[in-house]
C-alpha cells in the first residue's frame, strides 16, 4: 500500500475534512480559553468542554471544511515562495545584518500571507454566493496594489521623518 492510497483512505474516512479541522479549531480555543484564565485556573473540563463544542459546533456544515481545503493547500504555496525569498535573501543578505535589513525580511514574509489569503478568499467559490468577492477583488486588484504603495510610501516616509525630526 502507498502513502497516496493511505491518504486516499484516510481522505475516505473524512480525516482531512472533519477530525483535523476539529482537533485544530479545538486546540486553539482551549489553548485561548486556557491563556486567557476567563473560567478560571481549576476548570480544565469547562474549557474543554466549551473547545469540544465550539469545534463540533464549526464543523455543523461544510463551510470550515471547504475553506481550509482552500486556505491551507495555497499556504504550503505561500510558504513555499517566502522560503525560496529566504534562501535568495541568504545569498545575498550580509552575515552581519544589523536590524533595519532584518524588518525588510519580515515584510515579505507579510506580503506572502497577505498575498495567500487574499488569493484563497477570492479563489473560494462561497464567496461568490455573498456578493461575489472574488469578482470584486479581481475588478479592483490594480486599484488595491496602488493604494497599498501609497499607503506603505507615507508609512516610510512618516517613519523616516519622526528618525530625523
Amino acid at each position: 500500500m502507498t502513502i497516496t492510497e493511505i491518504l486516499n483512505i484516510w481522505n475516505d474516512l473524512g480525516v482531512f475534512s472533519y477530525v483535523i479541522p476539529f482537533l485544530l479549531i479545538f486546540a486553539i480555543i482551549y489553548a485561548i480559553l486556557e491563556k486567557s484564565k476567563i473560567l478560571g485556573d481549576e476548570n480544565k473540563g469547562i474549557l474543554a468542554i466549551v473547545a469540544v463544542s465550539v469545534g463540533l459546533l464549526a464543523l455543523q456544515f461544510d463551510f470550515v471544511s471547504e475553506f481550509y481545503a482552500i486556505i491551507f493547500p495555497r499556504f504550503g504555496i505561500g510558504l513555499s515562495i517566502f522560503l525560496v525569498l529566504v534562501i535568495l535573501i541568504g545569498f545575498f543578505h550580509p552575515t552581519g545584518a544589523n536590524e533595519k535589513n532584518n524588518k525588510y525580511v519580515s515584510w515579505i514574509g507579510w506580503l506572502t500571507g497577505v498575498g495567500v489569503a487574499i488569493w484563497s478568499l477570492s479563489a473560494w467559490d462561497d464567496w461568490n454566493n455573498y456578493s461575489g468577492f472574488g469578482g470584486w477583488f479581481s475588478d479592483y486588484v490594480w486599484s488595491l496594489l496602488i493604494l497599498g504603495v501609497i499607503v506603505a510610501t507615507i508609512i516610510g516616509v512618516a517613519n523616516r521623518k519622526e528618525k530625523t525630526g
